[in-house]
């Protein structure tokens, strides 16, 4: 609709002679993106983007619908059309609108009091495991035996059911679900909506089969992707999601990453007003990057053909099989293959970079950079890599920094061009409360803890919901609109309700705070009962009832900062799949002063004889302590059922 109707200068004067145009972007402004897409979805039955609103002066809305063409065509009615019988309308009887606008405000405002309502406030018991059967039940019915992922075309990666159901297999010993979840992970690398030559996924695929994306590149697509993956190869060992999720990285770094260290939002699909141009190759094109033998041995490997696979063109892909199964089919080494591939992806890349790259949405989300934030920390945990602790710990100082307001520390949503705007939402401080907790495990750096901790007390205080339990979405300093919503179904980002939920249960193991807890567990309730509908649409939540019914495990590992062994021994926790597990480092002496003052519980949990010790807890009570890595090593292997 840009393109073709708000360039138009036709457009333009109509809109301009009559109305207030206002364009929100609805990364910056998700509160009013989500009420007027229930509005949309309220009068139409469907919702989308984009999304078009029309307000009486007093912002209450009365008419609402998607994309609309410049002109009616092909029964669709078209933007002009809808402004000038509007404006005649408004002219002839504009209080008709007006109370249209009122009703429906109305209807908006008692249905979301109906869903409080049924959320039961949070006062009920949680469920027990009924829930997560269920929800895997449901998994397992919507899978796609073939190309992975789950339902029809368009599919989304949506990381976080997959990161349940990871945990789901662990906890339930249930080879089931990390099978479908290999074959999703697998599936998604191998298609075109991976960049197999930049790196990084593609926010959607049109097909089945993840061939043919939607070429827009999404931060939070690619951290919370870069978790899953670095899951499954804590759970399986397979050296390839190692490899996928510094892949990950190493685009983030490289294409999405401010000056200071903080991370851009994202990629347009579209460079040159064509979508995916940047992406694709002709032969012709693959023929004056690589030479002759090697541009045909290029095109066995990644599916490409004279006619193409979209619009003439070809995206690379891996759908016919992997380079190592490839090589044994043309008669190579594998090693060699892989060691081929690489040069050819490097060629590419740098025949690519020459290209006019898609647009970069260069502004700083604090919500996304969260999720980067803790994606990066689990890396450098699962991984031994502490540069990637080093970049989140950039970024986290970066918001910490940059995006709170000086005279109160209230944190803030948006940074671009020097400017920190918009007070932040309920995402936002949950997010970077994950971000914060996640990097404090990976560097033992106290200051991490000590800001997700304050965060909470932010969490606490602008977005409670004393009433019902849970968090709104905007807090009690936010602009004010028509309804204040708490949002509890996850989409294509999980519920900020669902991420406080998590990470205010581990911070209370943490701190031993048994209110903190009491918080995590009512919000953890008032989930539940929405869940009940429709289990995996709060897969998030179901990671948080999984924690909750491990009864919040925790590693505390005591000695001096310079004991090998103690380092060995955080090694071995850090690289262990444990989702619902705590990891204290606890420094004696002068290291562990900062420490000691935040969580003084650990004055009963030191050293024992001066060895690195290490402490395996759950619901506030500890196992024997363990002073050899192999005993710790063995208690890691024991697995994580319930």
């Amino acid at each position: 609709m840009e393109r073709e109707s708000f360039e138009d200068q036709d457009v333009a004067k109509l809109l301009n002679d009559n109305f207030v145009a206002i364009k929100v972007d609805r990364e910056e402004r998700p509160d009013i993106d989500g009420l007027y897409m229930s509005v949309c979805q309220a009068l139409t039955g469907s919702g989308g983007w984009p999304l078009t609103v029309l307000l009486t002066p007093d912002k209450k809305p009365f008419y609402a619908g998607t994309y609309f063409p410049k002109r009616r065509m092909l029964g669709r009615i078209g933007l002009m059309d809808i402004l000038e019988q509007i404006h005649t309308k408004w002219e002839q009887d504009g209080d008709a609108l007006d109370k249209l606008g009122d009703e429906l405000l109305a209807d908006l405002q008692e249905l979301d009091r109906k869903n409080a309502q049924q959320a039961g406030g949070g006062s009920g018991a949680l469920p027990g495991e009924e829930l997560l059967h269920e929800a895997f039940s449901l998994y397992q019915r919507q899978f796609d035996e073939e190309y992975g992922g789950f339902g029809n075309a368009p599919k989304f990666p949506t990381p976080h059911n997959l990161s349940f159901l990871l945990a789901y297999s662990q906890t339930y010993q249930q080879p089931e679900a990390l099978r479908m979840v290999e074959k999703t992970l697998d599936s998604m690398y191998r298609g075109g909506i991976y960049d197999h030559i930049g790196f990084g996924f593609s926010r959607y695929s049109t097909d089945r089969e993840w061939l043919v994306p939607h070429f827009e590149k999404m931060l939070y697509d690619n951290a919370l992707l870069a978790i899953a993956y670095l899951e499954a190869f804590q759970i399986t060992g397979k050296p390839l999601y190692a490899e996928i999720a510094e892949q990950i990285f190493t685009y983030v770094r490289r294409d999405m990453t401010s000056p200071e260290g903080a991370f851009y939002s994202a990629e347009d699909a579209d460079s040159e007003g064509v979508e995916g141009k940047f992406y694709v190759f002709t032969r012709d094109e693959l023929a004056e990057a690589l030479d002759l033998e090697d541009m045909h041995s290029y095109c066995n490997v990644y599916g490409v053909t004279p006619e193409g696979n979209f619009e003439g063109a070809n995206i690379p892909n891996l759908l016919q099989g992997l380079p190592e199964d490839m090589a044994e089919r043309m008669g190579m080494n594998p090693l060699g293959m892989k060691t081929r591939t690489g040069e050819w992806r490097e060629k590419l890349f740098a025949y690519r970079e020459e290209r006019i790259h898609p647009l970069k949405d260069d502004k700083v989300l604090t919500a996304w950079n969260g999720l980067m934030i803790a994606a990066l920390a689990k890396g450098a945990k699962a991984l031994q890599k502490p540069e990637y602790a080093k970049a989140a710990a950039a970024a986290a100082d970066f918001i910490w920094e940059q995006l709170r307001r000086p005279e109160d520390g209230r944190l803030l949503a948006r940074y671009r061009d020097g400017e920190a705007a918009i007070p932040a939402y309920v995402d936002d401080y949950a997010f970077l409360i994950w971000g914060l907790t996640e990097l404090y495990e990976a560097t033992g750096q106290v200051v991490h803890l000590d800001r997700a901790l304050q965060l909470k007390d932010g969490l606490l205080a602008l977005f409670s919901d004393e009433e019902g339990g849970g968090f709104f979405f905007t807090g009690i300093d936010g602009e004010e609109l028509p309804i204040r919503s708490k949002e509890l179904y996850d989409g294509a980002l999980p519920s900020g309700n669902s991420v406080a939920a998590k990470q205010l249960y581990k911070l209370s193991v943490i701190t031993q705070d048994v209110e903190l807890k009491a918080v995590a567990e009512r919000t953890a309730a008032v989930l539940a009962s929405a869940a009940g509908e429709y289990p995996p649409g709060y897969s998030m939540y179901l990671q948080a009832h999984l924690g909750l019914l491990s009864g919040g495990r925790e590693w505390v590992l005591s000695g001096k900062l310079e004991d090998p062994v103690l380092h060995s021994m955080l090694a071995q926790v850090q690289q262990t799949y444990l989702p619902d597990a705590s990891l204290i480092v606890n420094y004696a002496g002068s290291d562990g002063e900062d420490l000691h003052k935040l969580l003084l519980h650990l004055q009963d949990k030191p050293a024992v004889d001066g060895q690195a010790t290490a402490y395996e807890c759950r619901n506030f009570a500890c196992r024997a302590p363990l002073t050899s890595l192999d005993a710790v090593k063995e208690l890691l292997a024991t697995g994580r059922q319930v």
